[in-house]
């Protein structure tokens, strides 16, 4: 039997529907979404096959659109944050919010403490979820607030987990909340090493007194931070035995196991 040949007419529609420019802009974001470090258009172009003056032209219109930026020194591309930003408008935030409630209030439970869940969003963090502990007292971020990143646990674990480039792109879309206390940039390089080294930060609430901030990154695959769930502990002083701020960090860290494997998927 003779082989079928196709006609033009018949060929896949993902031949037939080819957009050459969408597929170089998708190639470079696909690629960057893999380095932690960003890349120089050179290897940019040389991974990628291209020619160097399309794949130039391309990353001039990525970086104009705000979906890659530049390193300081203006010679590494990576991905900025607008995709992450696109897709919390997006159904999936839905899912990791439906998944993170039914652990965040067993933690809330186990711990006799409130919890909650902030994801980046335009300079700041926006909480998305929340739940109260079962005791008289507690203490909780209303949902739906924009808290700062510079001066909190939520933000300053967010900016920790991220590349230098995209710390860097976070701090200039950075706006600062009422009453935000200021830190200087080499400051905040320093609380970023001891986060990333500790893995969490715990510390007291430059907010409120009486509060201690207890947060854990939500990683995605990358190791990058999708999101913080931060605990802010209270202690009790009266004859009533809670759980201690240790014990309650360990149950902080395993509740945060079972989101950051979203980010696996």
């Amino acid at each position: 039997m003779e082989p079928v040949t196709k006609e033009p007419e018949e060929k896949d529609d993902a031949d037939r529907y080819r957009a050459p420019a969408l597929d170089k802009g998708l190639d470079i974001l696909e690629l960057l979404a893999e380095q932690k470090e960003g890349l120089t258009r050179a290897e940019i172009t040389k991974r990628l096959g291209r020619n160097a003056s399309e794949m130039y032209r391309m990353l001039e219109r990525l970086v104009a659109r705000q979906y890659v930026v530049r390193s300081a020194a203006g010679d590494r591309y990576s991905l900025s944050l607008k995709l992450f930003a696109l897709a919390h408008r997006h159904p999936p935030t839905n899912r990791l919010i439906a998944e993170a409630l039914p652990l965040m209030q067993r933690f809330a439970d186990e711990a006799e403490q409130s919890c909650h869940l902030a994801v980046y969003d335009r300079g700041n963090l926006l909480v998305v979820a929340q739940v109260d502990g079962p005791g008289t007292w507690g203490m909780s971020v209303r949902l739906g607030s924009r808290v700062g990143l510079i001066d909190t646990g939520s933000g300053r674990v967010m900016l920790a987990f991220q590349t230098r480039e995209h710390r860097a792109h976070m701090l200039a879309e950075h706006t600062k909340v009422k009453g935000e206390v200021t830190i200087d940039v080499e400051e905040l390089e320093k609380v970023c090493e001891r986060v990333r080294a500790d893995g969490h930060s715990q510390k007291d609430s430059q907010q409120i007194f009486g509060v201690t901030d207890v947060t854990f990154p939500i990683l995605g695959p990358s190791g990058h931070a999708l999101a913080a769930l931060t605990c802010p502990y209270l202690r009790r002083i009266d004859e009533y035995v809670a759980p201690s701020i240790e014990a309650v960090t360990g149950m902080l860290s395993e509740t945060v196991k079972g989101l950051s494997v979203l980010g696996e998927e």
